[in-house]
């Protein structure tokens, strides 16, 4: 399945650079209602889920994606404004899952500890997110460097494209200099606002981007 993950210009030639994204521990995604979306009226309850979400954040992280690219948010609020990238993946679709987007917080169930719940918990957010069209991939935290840990590229975290930010500093030179020998096989272009949508679209004009 191809999907799409946001980030400013000097994290994206990173990743590209050094082959691997970063994980997002749970406990520091931006929404503070992360794995809370179920009713906490029940103080015991609401401790014991905050122990569990805790837990959970030690050995564990996710990575989020995009279903799409061309969405002016996604790059004003994960891409730095349209100064960062957004790289186009392949991952193998039965690890993605898609998060469910609710207007109401769920009742508690009658098996908190239940398997199914958990999963609930990770793949739920309220509503108003629903325009980030969002994948998320659940994955354990292994490889670490200074604090932060990351989920190296393979054969289920393919790259295929860097899509470079209208109001993005980065050259083509740039581009291609991070990805080494993968620049043959991955795509490269600069996006642009569409002249009649309000959609991101690709710059045709190739001479646009130097």
């Amino acid at each position: 399945m191809h999907v799409y993950y946001f980030t400013n210009a000097d994290y994206g030639l990173a990743a590209v650079r050094d082959r691997r994204l970063k994980v997002a521990r749970i406990h520091d995604l931006n929404d503070p209602f992360e794995f809370l979306g179920v009713e906490l009226s029940d103080p015991e309850f609401r401790k014991a889920l905050t122990a569990t979400k805790r837990q959970l954040s030690e050995g564990n992280g996710l990575l989020c994606f995009s279903r799409s690219w061309q969405h002016p948010m996604l790059w004003a609020h994960y891409a730095d404004k349209h100064r960062g990238v957004c790289l186009g993946f392949d991952v193998i679709a039965d690890k993605l899952e898609y998060v469910s987007y609710v207007n109401s917080r769920f009742p508690k169930p009658d098996n908190p500890r239940s398997e199914a719940f958990v999963h609930k918990l990770l793949y739920t957010k309220f509503a108003h997110w629903s325009y980030e069209d969002e994948y998320r991939l659940y994955v354990s935290l292994n490889e670490q460097e200074n604090g932060l840990y990351f989920e190296p590229f393979s054969d289920e975290l393919t790259l295929r494209q860097v899509i470079v930010g209208s109001e993005s500093p980065l050259t083509r030179t740039d581009v291609i200099c991070a990805l080494g020998a993968l620049a043959s096989t991955v795509e490269q272009f600069k996006a642009r606002p569409g002249f009649k949508s309000f959609k991101i679209v690709r710059q045709q004009d190739e001479r646009l981007w130097a």
